[in-house]
């Protein structure tokens, strides 16, 4: 049984005692935002902090030069909505799958020399979580601070002395909302999961995206190859390296997450040092939490609402709330470009049948859909227009948006813009087109699964 199919059916046992959350409600998008707040613009920080409005209207407008007026509006409405900035100066790296995310996070956590923050969904005892926890334990050794937050479900199977051995070494270890009572008394979350991964490294770089360190992601999917290279399966998933101010925020929210939890005292490091600008990517750092007001749910809804011409999502797991669900369809009625790349490979059960549920539907509509085949799907991103998009941890579901701690990057640039879409193409290279009419001849068996995991899907 998976970690989610787990976390599920514990969820479903509590939510019936203490009822259901919900998603909240957006009216139209031009509703929702007073034009008096509209005309004053995005509000943007720097290496300096706030940007000064004019200095701000001058740079969105260098950066938007080729870009449809909406996009001001849609990041206004979207500040308003989440109460985040745009960040200014920022360099993004896109990273493919595993072993390239592995490398590049371990070449930076071997240049620490003050400290190493790491939060992570799942922390395996397993060839890759090995190789991670060696270089932990050196750097931590060599007298670097360390800090490591892992989730107690998603590391319900790593055996304890795993972490014995890195706090041994001299590193602070966080257990996010134990699965066992006694070990947080009085503030039991089950049904709360951090399923977030941030790493950020001596406050000048950061890392975020759908990738957990386990040996799941040492083979890596087909992105980008022209054969098969062995008979593993791969996974395909994308983590983003940051560089410049806005690394500041992923450490506000690590450091934020820790307060949250009955948790060690962090030791005493340089945690914010200056950071100068580092390129020019306008970035919006979103993170949710059960108790908060679920940002990054709102800024997919507004995004694919004030789609122009494309909306193209990857999603490992897509069971989609009433409002997204009717969002992209009225898109895709208006004549935008909806294209989804979806789960080809079953990975978990119930998520995974439960999304096939609005197949029927989507496929009415005009939406286009893809299954990724020869790879698990794990990635977690979307572009809209080619202008606006998005890498971070939340699935398309309502246990992402209500039940999780997620954190994703909002990015408007038309150059990440331009590579998300590569990536995108690339993606549907290796995908099956699902089309209406295979889909009404699927197995009756199919069916059965669909409408049983779609009773299920509020707590998938």
């Amino acid at each position: 049984m998976d970690r989610w199919t787990v976390v599920a059916l514990l969820g479903m046992l509590l939510l019936l005692l203490t009822g259901c959350a919900s998603l909240p409600n957006l009216g139209p998008t031009d509703t929702l935002v007073p034009a008096a707040v509209m005309a004053t613009g995005p509000t943007v920080t720097g290496s300096k902090g706030l940007v000064a409005p004019r200095a701000s209207r001058t740079l969105l407008n260098q950066r938007w030069k080729n870009s449809y007026a909406d996009l001001s509006a849609l990041a206004r409405v979207e500040e308003v909505i989440t109460s985040e900035p745009l960040i200014a100066g920022n360099k993004l790296t896109l990273l493919y799958d595993g072993p390239q995310t592995m490398a590049a996070m371990m070449e930076s956590m071997r240049g620490a020399r003050d400290h190493i923050n790491l939060e992570t969904y799942i922390f395996d005892d397993d060839a890759v979580g090995e190789q991670i926890a060696q270089v932990l334990m050196d750097k931590s050794r060599e007298g670097v601070k360390v800090h490591v937050m892992y989730d107690s479900i998603g590391t319900i199977n790593t055996p304890a002395t795993f972490f014995e051995k890195l706090q041994a070494a001299g590193i602070t270890l966080l257990e996010f909302n134990p699965v066992n009572p006694i070990k947080r008394l009085g503030l039991w979350e089950l049904n709360s999961r951090d399923h977030r991964k941030i790493l950020v490294v001596d406050g000048a770089v950061a890392y975020t995206g759908g990738i957990n360190i386990s040996s799941t992601y040492a083979n890596s999917s087909l992105f980008r190859s022209k054969s098969r290279r062995d008979g593993k399966l791969g996974w395909r998933d994308t983590h983003v390296k940051v560089e410049g101010p806005a690394v500041a925020a992923l450490q506000i929210e690590f450091l934020r997450n820790w307060a949250g939890q009955q948790a060690p005292d962090l030791a005493d490091a340089n945690f914010f040092p200056p950071l100068q600008p580092q390129g020019d990517t306008l970035v919006r750092v979103l993170a949710s939490a059960p108790d908060g007001e679920q940002e990054i749910y709102k800024s997919y809804l507004l995004a694919i609402r004030a789609a122009q011409k494309s909306i193209h999502i990857t999603c490992a797991y897509f069971v989609p709330d009433p409002q997204i669900l009717q969002a992209l369809m009225d898109a895709a009625r208006r004549g935008v470009d909806v294209k989804l790349v979806l789960a080809g490979v079953q990975e978990s059960g119930l998520a995974y049948f439960a999304g096939h549920s609005f197949y029927e539907e989507m496929l009415a509509s005009g939406i286009q859909l893809f299954q990724l085949q020869l790879s698990v799907l794990h990635a977690k991103t979307a572009v809209v227009d080619g202008l606006w998009s998005t890498v971070g941890s939340a699935n398309i579901d309502r246990r992402s948006f209500l039940h999780n701690y997620e954190l994703n990057v909002m990015v408007y640039d038309k150059a990440m813009g331009t590579a998300m879409e590569d990536a995108f193409t690339e993606d549907l290279r290796l995908s099956k087109k699902v089309t209406a009419a295979d889909w009404a001849e699927r197995p009756a068996l199919q069916r059965v699964k669909e409408w049983l995991s779609s009773r299920l899907e509020y707590w998938l």
